[in-house]
């Protein structure tokens, strides 16, 4: 979809100069195939869905915890960073975390409109722009810092995407971000895959597919950035059952979008699986666990005062002398 500004006057007019002259216009045409699995319509109108539920924050505590955790990433580089994006910022997770001795001022791009509209409060100046993280509209060399919390799983073409990335940062800016992996949810899909094959013969995908933290460096690196730290974590929610999940998932805007998602379920498929969910992975006390696998990415953009390895056979000592170091230590002390 195109980029569209949720603003007038003085802000406007700064959006104009950071905007490609094109981005205005661009839409995302993708249909169904091997290169695009997801339905980014689709995805666009789950999430101004849960945006505009009376009770929004009921299912946001995923996002807010993982909106937390980048903001920690971000406190952990001693700088100031003049202009930032957040892009797929849902009702701005990260920035309320945040604070303006840290980001002087933030640029907020999602798919949805209701999202920006009912952003939680932050001190930071923001600029809302409707947009796809897939087509970013701004300019090359536009920002110091790229926040992303819980999008990027969800675009055609990942790789394009850290390109765009990488070409908006300015030089030794740095990218921060976070998407679910490969572990995520994974209760819930062999559950439904089981009951569907005992009561239908087969099955299809109902938990979207996920990207697999071994290629995430190599599709960082593959984009230009540099000084590169991958990590995961999980978090797990425990849930009275697999259809509060579910219904959570809905609230959350995390319904599957993929082209080839089959559209209903048997009724009697679902209660099914609810019951092979309990009886493989249920608790003791009566809940069920659903595991949300987060991989964490930070990328730079070069730039020539950045810290760089030494050539290579430009080492003035050996790790094999390393056993004499307490012989060239004066004073007689050791280590």
């Amino acid at each position: 979809m195109g980029a569209r500004a949720l603003l007038r006057g003085p802000h406007r007019r700064l959006l104009r100069r950071l905007l490609l002259g094109g981005g205005w216009g661009r839409r995302s045409a993708a249909g169904p195939g091997a290169l695009s699995p997801f339905d980014r319509q689709l995805k666009r109108k789950q999430k101004e869905w849960a945006a505009a539920r009376p009770e929004m924050q009921r299912c946001e505590y995923l996002r807010e915890e993982v909106g937390s955790r980048i903001a920690d990433r971000v406190f952990d580089i001693t700088r100031t960073f003049p202009l930032a994006l957040d892009l797929g910022c849902g009702r701005s997770y990260i920035a309320q975390h945040l604070n303006k001795d840290v980001i002087e001022q933030l640029f907020q791009a999602d798919i949805a409109e209701n999202a920006l509209k009912n952003a939680i409060e932050s001190e930071i100046p923001r600029v809302s722009v409707i947009a796809d993280e897939e087509f970013l509209p701004f300019k090359e060399n536009t920002f110091d810092l790229v926040v992303s919390g819980l999008s990027l799983h969800w675009v055609n073409d990942l790789p394009k995407t850290l390109h765009e990335i990488h070409r908006i940062l300015k030089p030794d800016g740095v990218f921060i971000g976070a998407m679910f992996g490969g572990d995520t949810l994974y209760e819930l899909r062999c559950s439904l895959q089981l009951a569907e094959l005992e009561r239908e013969g087969g099955f299809s995908p109902h938990v979207s597919p996920f990207t697999a933290v071994s290629d995430l460096g190599h599709l960082l690196g593959g984009a230009g950035f540099n000084t590169l730290t991958v990590d995961t974590d999980e978090i797990q929610v425990n849930y009275p059952g697999m259809f509060e999940i579910m219904d959570d998932l809905q609230g959350m805007g995390e319904s599957n979008c993929s082209w080839s998602r089959k559209p209903m379920l048997h009724r009697a498929t679902m209660l099914a699986a609810a019951a092979v969910y309990r009886e493989m992975y249920g608790n003791d006390d009566g809940t069920v666990p659903a595991t949300f696998q987060i991989y964490y990415m930070i990328g730079w953009k070069f730039h020539e005062t950045q810290a760089r390895p030494a050539q290579r056979g430009s080492a003035t000592a050996s790790f094999g002398d390393l056993r004499k170091i307490n012989e060239l230590i004066p004073g007689g002390k050791k280590l």
